[in-house]
């Protein structure tokens, strides 16, 4: 077990309920409610605390004894509200949204998911010339990652699933709607102590790849927007992607620059005092990890040392 004072970033980003989980084509993206549920109450009850990004903040820099955990979730999907804050806030344990706002603004198109919802309901897609059959969970599983495999090899995620959606007889709007979190549903909980807002960006891109302009731009034009909505402080941030190769020195400084207190990576590890709070490392749960082991991985810092080993590999 890892020595008191020390905490742990959890990252996720969807959640469904038990009874849709298995069947769900991009399941990987998704915790189980259930193994949730589960996980929260068990590090409750070994005694870590839950806490917010300020909290941890302000432990890593006072060397607080006891052990900690912060859960963020990050882009924000309609299941964040109707899901997962209903869980942490019966469950009494605070959590962190880091908010896509092209999502609520609805200017990004959710490719992926509406991807999903289609081939949930069929039994039979089209994609270029490919026909998948996709009566089992197996098959669906697989033609999701093959026409995410196409789509990003051909860089034209949005078009391509526009073109998707008509050809099956779907409107990508309503598909959108479907998934994407509006304002009203963030704003119904800006006044939940246990609901934490930061940033992260305007359009979800790999912020390293972006010149400096168009990153800073997708730094503060989140942080405005947010600020305006919820008519409270960003004070922390979360990169897109999150590995070395999407955010570096230039970008944590940029996320500096632009107000926040902290920007989170998805590069795992722990907190300790003197973590630089620009490169925060946060620790990915996902659905297909489902048992408590792998969280102890985490929070134990097995799963960091065996990044570090692997990058220099």
């Amino acid at each position: 077990m890892i020595a008191l004072g020390h905490g742990c970033c959890f990252l996720f980003h969807r959640a469904a309920r038990s009874q849709a989980w298995a069947g769900l084509p991009n399941r990987g993206f998704y915790l189980d409610v259930e193994y949730l549920d589960r996980l929260i109450r068990h590090v409750q009850r070994t005694g870590w605390d839950i806490v917010t990004l300020d909290e941890a903040l302000g432990r890593t820099r006072e060397g607080h004894g006891r052990r900690f955990i912060n859960f963020s979730l990050d882009d924000c999907y309609r299941d964040t509200a109707e899901v997962v804050v209903p869980l942490f806030r019966r469950l009494g344990a605070p959590i962190t949204l880091f908010v896509t706002t092209g999502i609520p603004d609805e200017t990004l198109r959710l490719f992926y998911a509406g991807l999903e919802t289609i081939i949930q309901r069929e039994e039979q897609i089209i994609d270029d010339d490919d026909r998948f059959d996709i009566t089992s969970p197996a098959q669906k599983r697989a033609a999701f990652a093959a026409i995410v495999r196409r789509w990003d090899e051909a860089g034209d995620h949005a078009a391509s699933y526009v073109r998707f959606c008509v050809r099956h007889g779907y409107d990508a709007d309503a598909l959108d709607a479907q998934h994407r979190i509006t304002w009203p549903m963030l704003e119904a909980m800006r006044a939940d102590p246990l609901v934490e807002f930061g940033g992260h960006t305007v359009s979800h891109p790999h912020v390293a790849a972006l010149d400096r302009g168009q990153a800073t731009a997708e730094l503060t034009g989140c942080r405005a927007r947010l600020e305006a909505a919820l008519d409270q402080p960003i004070l922390h941030f979360a990169f897109p992607y999150g590995q070395p190769s999407d955010c570096g020195p230039r970008d944590f400084e940029l996320a500096r620059a632009a107000g926040f207190h902290t920007a989170a990576t998805t590069s795992a590890g722990l907190l300790r005092r003197g973590t630089d709070p620009f490169r925060l490392p946060r620790n990915t749960i996902n659905g297909e990890h489902r048992a408590l082991p792998y969280a102890y991985a985490h929070l134990t810092g097995l799963s960091g040392l065996a990044h570090k080993v692997l990058r220099r590999v």
